[in-house]
């Protein structure tokens, strides 16, 4: 859950949301992690978010 927070922080703070974020365990028990499940965006919230990380890959 951590990491989906951060990340959901990291994206407002880039005036992006995704609208459905969730954490899934592929695992009954014992698992070490979980997947953060992004869910579906919008062509428009994709090309922002491609925008975000070519800003951000070209400091």
């Amino acid at each position: 859950m951590d990491a989906r927070d951060a990340l959901a922080t990291a994206l407002t703070r880039a005036g992006i949301q995704l609208p459905a974020m969730d954490i899934r365990t592929p695992w009954a028990e014992g698992a070490r992690y979980a997947f953060v499940h992004l869910g579906q965006c919008s062509a428009p919230v994709a090309h922002a978010l491609a925008e975000v990380i070519t800003r951000g890959a070209s400091r």
